[in-house]
């Protein structure tokens, strides 16, 4: 091999010492650091499975330049290691979406997102803690105030709400208050609540699952430009259609999935909000008897993820709950008990989410698809919109670099509807590709209004 290798390359420029070196100690020299930093990432060997799945690769870090920068922080001297922490805020903890996808792709399942959610914990002053828990214990109120927000929003030109957001991120910092853009959506309409609802049911009726409405549903109504009423009323709808229907869950528009309060690490807010959930739904299906509806999947994946900051009783509640998504409710409850819709949308395009994903749904978002429209469309390249949740609000240029290829993808298409299964990932693809992305279920009860 050497002859060989001095005959094509008889000077030693290509590659010298990398596979034939002379040196007899060379494996012993240059070898990498890898210091334990974090024990949620430790085990990375940086193969870099995680890239192609992040939504910030194209505009921060990934989750391996994440992890390394960790590391080099831990060997780095003093200076080079303040500047890189001080960097390292914006680059990866704010333009983090935490949306698990990394984890899925990683083969020893590491979550960074995980990471820098504790990271945006330990970082957080006390006074941050302590109003987390204050709204996770005034819920209501606090979703009613955000309700009347984007009611005062919608009513004012859209240059000024622009202008008076960019003014108060200026003061208070990008990450605390949401940039409001011209399509940011009005409030929603108010649910009704059970008590309204068995007015116009018979007595007795027999409920087939406890509806958890999304406080994001209850929050963000349809996009400027829909008349629609929003995901809660039409699953409703579809299930009474069909002889199975839901009951409102007791807590609706008090009680949260807690993802808010994870992801931003108000772990004494989540805590306390996780616990209230429980008892409530406890309650509400009988002690499990009925199944836990949900109709946003991020929603349901939070919800999924109660278990560690349960107290002893309330997680024994919680392995006797079995909550569900609409759009698997849809397909496995629903939909064979309706008729074909009468008229079908020709061509729909369709956006899967990150916890689609995690939940193992894709396939039934596809399926209800195909129940209301003759051809579905799902782009090749779709991935994480980077919206999660308020993180396109707050960081707006994550949602477009996140989007970019897909959104490309969905202008070829020709489609006639869009859909997908969670209100703030609708609201990110809608701002990316210019188009009115709405619940499938919405758009399966209007086939069949």
């Amino acid at each position: 091999m050497r002859e060989v290798k001095r005959l094509f390359d008889a000077t030693g420029l290509l590659n010298p010492g990398v596979l034939l070196d002379d040196d007899p100690r060379g494996h012993m020299h240059h070898l990498k650091s890898a210091p334990t930093v974090d024990a949620e990432v430790d085990r990375c060997v940086e193969c870099g499975y995680c890239e192609t799945v992040c939504p910030s690769r194209d505009l921060t870090t990934t989750p391996r330049q994440r992890i390394v920068l960790r590391r080099e922080m831990a060997l780095a001297p003093p200076a080079l290691k303040a500047e890189l922490e001080r960097d390292y805020g914006y680059e990866a903890i704010d333009t983090c979406a935490a949306d698990g996808l990394c984890a899925v792709a990683c083969p020893v399942d590491i979550d960074t997102g995980s990471l820098m959610k504790r990271l945006r914990a330990e970082r957080l002053p006390s006074a941050a803690q302590t109003a987390g828990t204050f709204a996770a214990s005034h819920w209501g109120g606090v979703a009613a105030a955000a309700r009347a927000g984007l009611g005062v929003a919608a009513a004012l030109p859209a240059p000024v709400t622009f202008a008076v957001s960019k003014l108060g991120r200026k003061i208070l910092g990008e990450d605390v208050v949401p940039l409001a853009g011209a399509d940011l959506p009005g409030p929603a309409v108010r649910l009704r609540s059970q008590t309204e609802l068995s007015r116009d049911r018979p007595a007795g009726t027999e409920y087939a699952g406890v509806l958890f409405a999304s406080c994001i549903g209850g929050m963000f109504g349809a996009s400027p430009n829909s008349t629609a009423s929003g995901v809660a009323p039409a699953l409703m709808e579809l299930a009474s259609k069909a002889g199975v229907p839901l009951q409102l869950a007791s807590g609706a528009g008090n009680l949260c999935c807690g993802t808010p309060w994870q992801s931003k690490g108000l772990v004494d807010g989540y805590r306390k909000m996780g616990n209230a959930v429980v008892e409530s739904l406890w309650e509400d299906t009988r002690g499990g008897q009925l199944p836990v509806v949900v109709d946003a999947s991020s929603c349901t994946h939070g919800l999924l993820g109660l278990a560690d900051v349960l107290t002893a009783e309330n997680r024994r509640r919680f392995a006797d709950l079995n909550v569900v998504d609409a759009v698997t409710f849809a397909r496995t409850t629903i939909l064979g008990r309706l008729e074909p819709a009468p008229a079908k949308i020709s061509r729909l395009a369709v956006h899967p989410t990150c916890s689609a994903v995690h939940l193992g749904i894709v396939e039934d978002l596809v399926a209800v698809s195909e129940a209301a429209a003759d051809t579905v469309h799902v782009p090749a390249d779709w991935g994480c919109c980077g919206f999660a949740g308020d993180r396109g609000l707050l960081h707006p240029e994550l949602t477009a670099s996140a989007t970019a290829v897909e959104a490309g993808q969905v202008a070829s298409l020709d489609a006639d509807a869009f859909a997908s299964c969670n209100r703030t990932c609708e609201m990110g693809m809608s701002r990316a590709t210019g188009e009115d992305y709405r619940h499938v279920i919405e758009i399966l009860a209007e086939r069949h209004a």
